[in-house]
């Protein structure tokens, strides 16, 4: 009977203790949560970079694997035909330019000079014909000479008047000099040839291949010798700093998390470390979580697409690393972020 009561009294100890627990489990499990916590991979952007021309590869600077930094040249075309466009549009805009100082600088003293001695030399040829047709008028009257020589001398007196008028108006274009119609349609001649070198002059400079941001070199597509255009990408660079994690926000938690709010990143493969972020998107349309992320809630449910940057100074982080990203709901203010959050 002793036995039976102590019995007996450890079963209602253990009942009260499970019951405890579970009244405890009950108010934690209802209890809401001060962290948002998701599931993702992270993810990085990448560049193909390519060249602005047509061309052969003359040299290629880097090979895969290897860090690049913002403006590192990566590769460069064989230059001789873009140094040869840029010689020939020198040649047209020195040439042009000596044009337009022509027209410009207006006659020369000498061709006004000329133009007043072809005018005084048509006055002396009129001069004589109007003699010479006078002559012949008198003799024609006479009958002393035939009447073609009469008309010979009105042809030639209508002649030399016309000469002298034309003398006369070129006399005044070498004086007024060059129309401004003239003028203005050589300077414009001028910069459609200067507009042409400063194109040969970027393409010249296009022959050079530059690292757009600082990554790492992920492929390298082409060779040294192999034709290009810009379609042709070279290199794919991965641009890994900052990076972001991809990741799905249940339904539920909509409300609470929204852009701007800081973040915390881990890694199984770095145990205990945090890594810092922030929200940084928020999809507008709901979808079903795809199947290959895993969260809390059932797959089926409805999901919203986030993703949470990171600065990635050490690049510890990589390409499609599984992470969990913890959201703090307390004291965790949106802050507007500057356009370059992670340059140092």
């Amino acid at each position: 009977m002793i036995i039976s009561k102590k019995k007996r009294a450890v079963a209602a100890l253990l009942l009260l203790a499970v019951g405890g627990a579970a009244a405890y489990w009950l108010t934690r499990s209802h209890a809401p949560s001060d962290v948002v916590t998701i599931y993702g991979n992270i993810d990085i952007r990448q560049v193909q970079s390519a060249f602005n021309d047509d061309g052969r590869i003359l040299d290629l600077k880097v090979q895969e694997g290897d860090r690049v930094q913002k403006g590192q040249l990566l590769a460069e075309l064989d230059p001789v035909r873009f140094q040869d466009a840029v010689a020939k549009d020198q040649g047209q805009v020195a040439a042009q330019e000596q044009v337009l100082a022509r027209l410009l600088a207006g006659s020369r003293p000498e061709e006004i000079a000329e133009a007043r001695a072809d005018v005084a030399s048509a006055q002396a040829t009129l001069s004589n014909a109007e003699i010479t047709w006078q002559r012949q008028q008198t003799l024609a009257a006479e009958q002393y000479v035939p009447k073609q020589s009469l008309d010979n001398a009105a042809a030639a007196l209508k002649t030399a008047r016309a000469n002298l008028d034309h003398a006369q108006q070129a006399l005044i274009l070498a004086i007024k000099g060059p129309r401004k119609e003239d003028i203005a349609a050589a300077r414009h001649q001028l910069q459609a040839d200067q507009a042409a070198l400063s194109l040969a002059r970027r393409e010249l400079v296009d022959n050079k291949l530059y690292a757009p941001e600082e990554g790492v070199v992920q492929d390298r597509i082409l060779e040294p010798g192999d034709m290009v255009n810009p379609q042709t990408p070279v290199f794919t660079l991965a641009l890994d700093n900052p990076v972001w994690v991809r990741a799905y926000l249940p339904e539920k938690s909509l409300g609470q998390v929204r852009l701007g709010m800081k973040a915390w990143i881990e890694s199984d493969s770095f145990p205990g470390k945090r890594f810092p972020g922030w929200v940084g998107f928020i999809s507008p349309t709901a979808e079903f979580t795809p199947k290959t992320v895993e969260t809390t809630e059932l797959r089926t449910e409805l999901s919203y697409r986030v993703r949470v940057y990171a600065c990635n100074p050490e690049h510890r982080l990589r390409l499609g690393m599984p992470v969990t990203v913890e959201i703090p709901l307390r004291d965790n203010m949106p802050q507007a972020l500057p356009a370059q959050p992670c340059a140092q």
